[in-house]
């Protein structure tokens, strides 16, 4: 099993655990350059990405607004900037979370856009969904929320010259937790190789609230269980998750669900089959 922990985070670039403040903030550094070259390479003026009130789009929020002042002030353009979107389906439980991750940030620009009537329409008219049962139904218009959230994201970015922020890391890449061509489409990934536990120490040095920073991780995509947390979904913590991807002990069992659903999820970290 040692072997397949250390293949599973090779192949996902994962970080050594920080060693103090100072790595921390090589780390932080380190991803702001990232998003200022990935505006520099592709000529684009503008980094576009939807806020939750997690602490995923918190951190990669306040790395985007960092990387784009900092342009403006080495006498880059006064053109770039960070244009943060709610997207809401209906009225969002934790809404209050996901106000106070804004007034973190302090992006440039905040738009929102409430995905309902586009989700429902379009369930309306797929009269495939018609004869699911309700569970199923559920799951499949999840996937079409995460998916119509990355669209509004990319309506937004093309009209403003804009690449789109995903925030996948490692601990959800490992479990394929997101949706393939939803939240698992972007343009540039800041918080790639990082675990759970270290985007947490990322957005506490970057300045967000305890609340955001230890807040319980949830897609928050289906109706029938609305807010289920991420753990639930996965059969495992993410303490185990972080330990198993940073070559660390775990239980025999945590091991086996997290190599089960990496080999299972192996197609959402691929393009497309060709012949």
């Amino acid at each position: 099993m040692h072997s397949r922990q250390a293949e599973i985070a090779a192949a996902l670039g994962v970080q050594p655990p920080f060693d103090g403040d100072a790595a921390i903030q090589a780390q932080i550094d380190r991803r702001v350059r990232f998003i200022q070259n990935c505006l520099r390479e592709s000529g684009m003026k503008t980094l576009v990405l939807g806020i939750s009130g997690g602490v995923d789009s918190t951190t990669a929020g306040l790395l985007a607004q960092r990387a784009v002042e900092g342009m403006r002030a080495a006498g880059e353009g006064d053109d770039y900037r960070f244009i943060a979107v709610r997207l809401p389906y209906q009225t969002q439980h934790d809404e209050h979370e996901a106000q106070l991750a804004i007034e973190t940030i302090q992006p440039d620009e905040c738009h929102t856009v409430n995905i309902a009537a586009a989700v429902l329409g379009l369930a309306e008219a797929t009269e495939a969904l018609a004869p699911l049962p309700a569970g199923k139904r559920d799951f499949v218009l999840g996937n079409t929320k995460a998916r119509m959230r990355m669209v509004a994201q990319y309506t937004i970015a093309n009209a403003r010259q804009g690449l789109v922020i995903g925030t996948d890391h490692a601990a959800e890449a490992v479990m394929g937790f997101y949706t393939k061509f939803g939240d698992g489409a972007c343009d540039l990934t800041p918080l790639a190789g990082l675990v759970k536990g270290q985007v947490r120490q990322l957005a506490a040095a970057l300045g967000a609230p305890a609340q955001l920073v230890h807040k319980v991780p949830t897609a928050d995509l289906e109706e029938l269980m609305p807010g289920r947390p991420d753990e639930e979904a996965h059969g495992v913590a993410y303490r185990d998750i972080d330990a198993f991807l940073l070559g660390q002990p775990v239980s025999a069992e945590a091991a086996r669900i997290i190599v089960e659903t990496y080999d299972k999820t192996a197609h959402k970290r691929q393009m497309p089959k060709e012949p």
